[in-house]
């Protein structure tokens, strides 16, 4: 027996025109890595589309494929092994900067992305989903199983870590 309201493949290309953005962004700010943050949107998608073609029913279909990524994020966190800056220096990457205003451009969301980086996971994605991807605790809720009132006081205590670790010049 198929569910009374399935989402349909229409419907899940309606989102993505809806949502690409904001997850790549949602999980650009939880990787740091262009090219993975594209690479994890593109499985979230597709994994959706396979559960939709299941005939499987969503009932919140934002909070669904922010669920997905976020598991996508993690399983990526896992897996993912850290390179050495003489490796990518032998690769070609070049570390100096030339141009002051390149630098000046990206100091303060690089201090901002080390102290998201230095709080507690559950804080940061709260930080993140609230003030990045611009989703309401509600939301945030329906995404991570938790209860609003748990959500609103994680972007509370987040908040306070955030201020005691900022420098003061920002």
């Amino acid at each position: 027996m198929k569910p009374e309201h399935s989402t349909t493949e229409q419907e899940l290309l309606a989102h993505y025109d809806l949502l690409a953005d904001s997850l790549f962004r949602h999980c650009y700010f939880r990787t740091n890595d262009r090219e993975v943050a594209k690479d994890i949107i593109q499985d979230t998608f597709i994994k959706s589309w396979q559960y939709v073609k299941k005939g499987k029913r969503i009932e919140n279909i934002k909070a669904f494929l922010y669920k997905v990524t976020n598991n996508l994020i993690v399983d990526w966190s896992r897996k993912k092994k850290e390179i050495s800056l003489n490796y990518l220096m032998d690769q070609g990457f070049d570390a100096s900067f030339t141009e002051q205003t390149k630098i000046e451009a990206i100091v303060e969301s690089k201090q901002i992305l080390l102290v998201l980086n230095q709080l507690d996971p559950k804080y940061r994605d709260a930080i993140v989903f609230r003030y990045i991807d611009d989703l309401t605790p509600k939301e945030i809720a329906a995404i991570t199983g938790e209860t609003e009132n748990v959500i609103s006081v994680r972007i509370h205590r987040g908040l306070n870590q955030v201020r005691e670790l900022l420098p003061q010049e920002i």
